[in-house]
């Protein structure tokens, strides 16, 4: 009668270990999916970026679906330039787009 009370425990402390490393993972894919979610469109480096104005930024090849590829020979960070000037770090080149420098 002894062992019943040991195997309830044995049995009770898997289950615990288990929550605990389900709940790491949970919590391991959750700052992964933030960390990658804070990253903003115009933080990373662009292969194919929307036409903006009726020419393509320097290095981009107009593809003709209203679009412009750099052919995956470069990628550089680009930002819209909005209609004004690029801040600073920043430098215009052209379709209306700024590239990080």
């Amino acid at each position: 009668m002894n062992f019943s009370p040991s195997l309830v425990h044995v049995e009770s402390f898997r289950s615990t270990s288990g929550q605990r490393m389900c709940n790491r993972i949970v919590r391991s894919v959750l700052v992964l999916v933030t960390a990658i979610g804070t990253l903003t469109p115009a933080v990373r480096a662009q292969r194919m970026v929307k036409k903006l104005t009726n020419e393509c930024p320097m290095g981009y090849i107009d593809t003709e679906n209203g679009r412009c590829s750099a052919l995956g020979l470069m990628t550089y960070t680009l930002r819209p330039s909005m209609g004004d000037e690029c801040p600073a770090g920043w430098g215009a080149i052209g379709g209306g787009y700024c590239r990080r420098q």
